[in-house]
C-alpha cells in the first residue's frame, strides 16, 4: 500500500508518534487485505496480532447461546487486536469484516522489542489499550444496567396496572351505582320510621361496615349462605332478593339479623331498609376497595424508594437487612408470581444491623434473586429460600434455589465479567461480578456451591 507511513499517522492515537518509529513499526509488521464477510478470528482463538484498519471496517461481535450481539465497530484509523502489556490471550468473541479491508498487522512477538526501542508508539498504544479497556467496560455495564432496569420496569408496570386498573373499575362502578343511592333514600324517607327502627338500622349498618368484606367462606361456603337468606326471604314472601344477598353475605348477614331487622322494621318497611342496606354497603365496599388499591400503589412506590435509597447521601449507614430484602421481593413480585416461584423466608430474629452502602447491597439482592429465578424457569420444584444468620463477628445471607444447578465446569467462571450464559438481552455476565465488588467493598465475601436441586450463594458481611 502506498503511503503506508501516511495512513499510520491518520490513526488518532498514533498521530503524535514521532516517524522513526512508525517507521520501525512498518518495518516489523505488514499491510493485509480481507473480503468483506471474510472472520479475522473466533471466539476462544489466540489473539496473536496488533492491526491498524487503514480501510474498511472491522466488526466485533459476542455470541450468547447461538445469538450474536454487536459490540463495536473499528474503522480507518481505528486500532485492535492485542497491545503491549495486554494480558488478554484469547478472543472472546468473534471479528468480522462488514466491507473489503486491510489492515496494518504486527506479530506481538516485536512487543519486547518495540518497548525497549520505541517509547513515544509503546506509550500511545498503552493508551488505547486502556481507553479501550474503560469503554469497553462501561458500555457493558450500561447494557447490564438498562437490562435490569427493564427488567425491574416490567415487572413495577405490571404491579402498578392491578391496583390502577382496580380503581378505575370501582370508580366506574360506584359511579353508576351512586345514580340509585337517591331513589333509595327517599324510599327509606318515606317509610317515616320511628328513631328506634332508625337506631337499628345504624347500629347493624356500622356494625358490618366496621367489620369489613368477609374473604374467608369458600365458593361453596357462599353459595350455601345466600342460599340460607334466600330462602328466609321466600319464606317472609319476598320473591326478588337475588340481586341483594351476595353482598350480604359479603358483608357477614345471617338469617338470624334478618328475622332481627324484620321484627324492628316491620313488613311494610322491611326490604325497602334491606335495599337500603345493601347499597350503602355496596358503596361501603367500593370505598374499600380504591382505598385497598391506592395503599398497594403507595406501597410499591415507598419500595422503589427505600429500594433506591433516593432520599439517602451515598454513605454507609446502619440498615435492616430483611428489610432491603424484602424490598427487593416486592419490587420484582410481578416475575416471581410470573414464574410461580415459592418464596421461603428463614430470617434470624435480632439479627444485628450491619453498617453498608444501602443502595449498593441492594443491587445484590437484586442479582441475586433475579439469578435464582431464572435458574427456575423450568425446574420442577420452584423453590427461593431466604435465610440469614448472625455468626461472630458477621452476618450471614444465603439464597438456594431449587433450580438445575450450575455445571461443575463452569461454576468456577460465573463471577468473571462478561461470562454469562443466559440469553442474548436477558444479561451481560457483570451481574455477579457487580456482585462480588460490592461485598469485597464491604470487605464482605461470596461463596457458591451447586448440586442439581441445590445452588446456594452464601454471603458475609463484617459488623465492622
Amino acid at each position: 500500500m502506498e503511503n503506508l507511513l501516511e495512513h499510520l499517522k491518520s490513526a488518532p492515537d498514533l498521530a503524535n508518534v514521532p516517524d522513526e518509529q512508525l517507521e520501525w513499526l512498518i518495518a516489523h509488521g505488514e499491510p493485509r487485505s480481507f473480503a468483506e464477510g471474510e472472520t479475522l478470528f473466533k471466539r476462544d482463538d489466540p489473539i496473536l496480532y496488533m492491526y491498524v484498519v487503514l480501510e474498511g471496517a472491522l466488526q466485533f461481535r459476542l455470541e450468547q447461546n447461538g445469538q450474536f450481539r454487536e459490540i463495536s465497530t473499528l474503522f480507518p484509523g481505528g486500532i485492535g487486536g492485542t497491545l503491549p502489556y495486554s494480558r488478554t490471550k484469547n478472543a472472546t468473541g468473534f471479528g468480522m469484516f462488514t466491507a473489503p479491508t486491510t489492515m496494518f498487522m504486527l506479530h506481538r512477538d516485536h512487543f519486547r522489542a518495540m518497548t525497549h526501542d520505541c517509547f513515544e508508539l509503546t506509550q500511545a498504544l498503552v493508551h488505547c489499550m486502556t481507553t479501550r479497556a474503560r469503554n469497553f467496560t462501561a458500555l457493558e455495564q450500561q447494557n447490564e444496567k438498562m437490562a435490569a432496569l427493564g427488567r425491574i420496569s416490567a415487572g413495577l408496570a405490571h404491579e402498578l396496572n392491578n391496583p390502577s386498573a382496580a380503581i378505575v373499575r370501582s370508580a366506574d362502578a360506584f359511579k353508576h351505582h351512586f345514580a340509585s343511592t337517591p331513589e333509595r333514600f327517599k324510599s327509606v324517607m318515606s317509610l317515616q320510621l320511628n328513631p328506634e327502627s332508625v337506631d337499628v338500622c345504624n347500629d347493624l349498618f356500622f356494625r358490618k361496615a366496621q367489620a369489613g368484606v368477609r374473604y374467608d367462606l369458600s365458593p361453596l361456603q357462599k353459595a350455601d349462605a345466600e342460599d340460607a337468606l334466600l330462602n328466609w326471604l321466600e319464606d317472609h314472601n319476598i320473591n326478588d332478593g337475588f340481586d341483594i344477598v351476595g353482598n350480604l353475605v359479603d358483608f357477614g348477614f345471617t338469617t338470624d339479623e334478618l328475622a332481627f331487622v324484620w321484627e324492628k322494621i316491620g313488613e311494610k318497611g322491611f326490604f325497602t331498609v334491606l335495599g337500603w342496606l345493601d347499597n350503602v354497603l355496596t358503596t361501603e365496599r367500593f370505598v374499600s376497595e380504591i382505598g385497598e388499591a391506592s395503599k398497594r400503589i403507595n406501597d410499591i412506590v415507598s419500595a422503589v424508594k427505600s429500594y433506591s435509597h433516593l432520599d439517602r447521601a451515598n454513605e454507609r449507614q446502619t440498615t435492616d437487612i430483611h428489610d432491603g430484602i424484602r424490598k427487593t421481593l416486592t419490587i420484582m413480585a410481578h416475575k416471581i408470581k410470573t414464574n410461580g416461584v415459592k418464596i421461603i423466608e428463614n430470617f434470624a430474629p435480632d439479627l444485628p444491623q450491619p453498617k453498608v452502602f444501602v443502595g449498593e447491597l441492594n443491587q445484590v439482592w437484586t442479582n441475586l434473586i433475579d439469578n435464582a429465578l431464572d435458574a427456575l424457569d423450568n425446574a420442577s420444584t420452584k423453590t427461593l429460600e431466604i435465610a440469614t444468620s448472625h455468626k461472630p463477628g458477621f452476618v450471614e445471607i444465603c439464597m438456594i434455589d431449587s433450580g438445575e444447578g450450575i455445571p461443575a465446569s463452569i461454576i468456577s467462571n460465573i463471577f468473571e465479567p462478561f461470562f454469562t450464559t443466559k440469553q442474548m438481552g436477558k444479561g451481560t455476565g457483570l451481574g455477579l461480578n457487580a456482585v462480588q465488588r460490592i461485598i469485597e467493598q464491604h470487605n464482605g465475601s461470596i461463596k457458591v456451591s451447586s448440586v442439581p436441586g441445590r445452588t446456594e450463594f452464601r454471603v458475609c458481611l463484617p459488623m465492622e
